[in-house]
């Protein structure tokens, strides 16, 4: 079921859903959570999968030199400022998530599960300037690793809602943006909007949406 932030804060004093984890880097207080998940297995084609706070992805191999496995998840823009799994599995390569224009909230992340894994998060887009569109992804990304230690929350927020562009690479799509090198989420110079996810082993990143305080 969709949720938009103000409902998610309505609920949380009933459900406890959006409550924080205390020492855990976060920010307190009501949020939305996004779970990706790293299978070594294709999931068997379900007639619904949508919806839930899950995104299945292929999980890659951990071992030095092997090379990482890349899921897309597209990215669409709701209207009312909801977040919302439309596609969860993307163990066929991609999976589809909507939320809302950057601006309103503030992105958390951590690596969990077995140590030793670890994801890029890159944000792209399609240069629709191009005769032959091509993809730009950020010169800006995150990485995550699972180390043996406590894992704790850090704020993605620029990487996972703006692309940073090389402004010589990608001169074609800075003169569209205006000749901003600094690309927001949803853009309308730029189409396609999709993080790609680069696992090496990586069994789970935890992801929050937080609100701005008001």
């Amino acid at each position: 079921m969709r949720r938009t932030l103000l409902q998610a804060a309505a609920l949380s004093a009933l459900a406890g859903v959006a409550v924080a984890q205390n020492g855990n880097g976060a920010p307190g207080g009501s949020h939305y959570s996004l779970n990706i998940i790293g299978v070594s297995h294709d999931k068997n084609v379900q007639p619904d999968w949508a919806s839930g706070h899950v995104i299945f992805v292929a999980l890659g191999s951990r071992k030095s030199g092997d090379a990482a496995v890349t899921t897309k998840i597209l990215l669409s823009q709701s209207a009312d400022g909801s977040f919302d799994v439309l596609d969860k599995n993307g163990t066929d390569g991609e999976a589809s998530f909507s939320l809302p224009a950057p601006g309103g909230y503030t992105v958390w992340a951590r690596a969990l599960g077995t140590p030793g894994g670890s994801a890029k998060v890159t944000t792209c887009a399609t240069d629709v300037t191009l005769n032959d569109p091509g993809v730009i992804c950020s010169t800006q990304n995150e990485v995550f690793v699972r180390g043996t230690g406590k894992s704790s929350f850090r704020n993605v927020t620029a990487a996972l809602t703006t692309i940073v562009l090389d402004p010589v690479v990608d001169a074609v799509a800075v003169t569209a943006c205006g000749g901003a090198t600094t690309v927001d989420l949803f853009a309308t110079c730029l189409l396609g909007y999709f993080w790609q996810y680069d696992n090496k082993g990586l069994k789970l990143l935890q992801v929050r949406f937080y609100p701005n305080p008001t």
